[in-house]
């Protein structure tokens, strides 16, 4: 079991940059690590994700303007994002797997953050 808490969320103008963070509860280094938001009236999406090697993958909405990295400590997983735009207003979330490839499909996803909100506004 692994808990997975999120924070950075919030308000911020087109343009903007937000660094979400997601801190376990465990050493995570043996975890495919990724990043899920879900719009309102929407389904949630795979974000970003890095395995235990480094290997990453990103939905095409976001490529160039995000970024997904884990700590060397590997208890924790960031999501630096630049030129948000409106639609990226979500709630995002943070998940974990154990082993395995990167994953934008959150049904291979076993362990879930509770998410954080956010809001860019045009």
């Amino acid at each position: 079991q692994v808990q997975l808490v999120e924070s950075g969320g919030g308000s911020v103008q087109a343009g903007g940059s937000l660094r979400l963070s997601c801190a376990a509860s465990k050493y995570i280094y043996r975890y495919c690590m990724g990043w899920f938001r879900q719009a309102p009236g929407k389904e949630r999406e795979g974000v970003a994700t890095i395995d235990s090697y480094g290997s990453l993958s990103y939905t095409d909405s976001v490529k160039g303007r995000f970024t997904i990295s884990r700590d060397k400590a590997d208890t924790s997983v960031y999501l630096q994002m630049n030129s948000l735009n409106p639609e990226d207003t979500a709630i995002y979330y943070c998940a974990a797997k154990w082993v395995g490839s990167p994953s934008l499909y959150d049904d291979d996803y076993n362990y879930w953050g509770q998410g954080t909100q956010v809001t860019v506004s045009s």
